[in-house]
């Protein structure tokens, strides 16, 4: 079967000949329609512990050899993965797919989506409060500023380096003000969007940001943590809390059943909701496009056909 294929480290994919995946017991065979990419499958094609060659891991809609139609994560068993004709995947993390959904909303409401809803739902959100989302301009970002004004935010300033991404999202309405970071005095300049200072901030990228976002924070701040693009570490003056009553929080993994119910609940809630997600898309002969387009920063949900021979 054709396949995108990484070779080693820091090797972007090659389209190739890939061995057929085998049924095994508790897994699902998947022929794959449409497959998903997103900044963990760069970082998680490079980890420790990869074996060589692989394909692009990915998230996917395909059908199973039985014809139903499905979802599946970033979890296929190595070296298989969603940027080929056919995968296999365990069977608890196979999601059937409702009709009214399309392929694309299926995948960009799975790990993207996920990531934005359980950070901001364990902030809880009260009517009103001032939220902040850093990394505003990727697709879990521009997802997260329209689930916070759903949950009843009065105020979401998206925070991002790039000036005409951010001016987009204002534009179009998704966030009431932006701020472009790595400026002179970034804590000054998210105060003065904030009019004062944040309620709850969704920290997707750590590092130099997420110190700058906890300067401008108000009493009684919730600092929900999910990503470290940024930096893993901060180098904390401990005079920034003395005078906060604030809470940090990582949210944590989740067994697939709990994933799968929130899967589906974001599913209804982006139709009921019309939530808008920003897609590139591209084919399975246009894998390394696509991945040199995801290491880039693509403002986007990358997505690619996949079509069989």
């Amino acid at each position: 079967m054709r396949a995108a294929v990484i070779h080693e480290r820091n090797a972007p994919p090659v389209l190739e000949d890939f061995a057929e995946p085998q049924a095994l017991q508790g897994s699902t065979l998947i022929d794959v329609d449409t497959a998903g990419l997103g900044g963990w499958d760069v970082l998680g094609a490079y980890r420790l512990g990869v074996s060589y060659p692989c394909v692009i891991r990915g998230e996917g809609v395909g059908h199973t050899t039985d014809g139903r139609r499905v979802y599946f994560g970033e979890r296929s068993v190595q070296p298989f993965g969603a940027w080929a004709e056919r995968t296999v995947v365990p069977s608890e993390e196979v999601w059937d797919v409702p009709d009214d959904i399309d392929d694309k909303t299926a995948i960009s409401m799975g790990i993207a989506a996920t990531g934005a809803i359980v950070p901001l739902e364990y902030a809880k959100i009260q009517q009103g409060e001032k939220v902040l989302i850093l990394g505003a301009t990727g697709t879990l970002g521009l997802i997260a500023l329209q689930l916070a004004r759903h949950m009843g935010a009065g105020r979401v300033v998206g925070a991002a380096r790039s000036e005409q991404a951010l001016q987009g999202l204002k534009s179009r309405g998704f966030a009431d003000e932006v701020v472009c970071l790595g400026g002179d005095n970034d804590s000054a300049a998210l105060k003065e969007a904030a009019d004062g200072g944040f309620d709850v901030v969704l920290d997707l990228v750590c590092g130099q940001p997420l110190l700058s976002a906890l300067k401008a924070t108000n009493w009684g701040a919730r600092i929900m943590t999910i990503g470290t693009g940024a930096g893993r570490k901060i180098e904390l003056d401990i005079a920034d809390l003395l005078f906060r009553n604030l809470s940090c929080i990582g949210t944590g993994q989740r067994p697939p059943a709990d994933r799968q119910q929130i899967w589906q609940r974001l599913l209804r809630i982006a139709k009921e909701r019309e939530i808008q997600v920003d897609y590139a898309d591209y084919t399975l002969d246009q894998a390394a496009q696509a991945w040199a387009a995801q290491v880039a920063g693509p403002h986007a949900k990358i997505t690619a056909s996949i079509r069989r021979s």
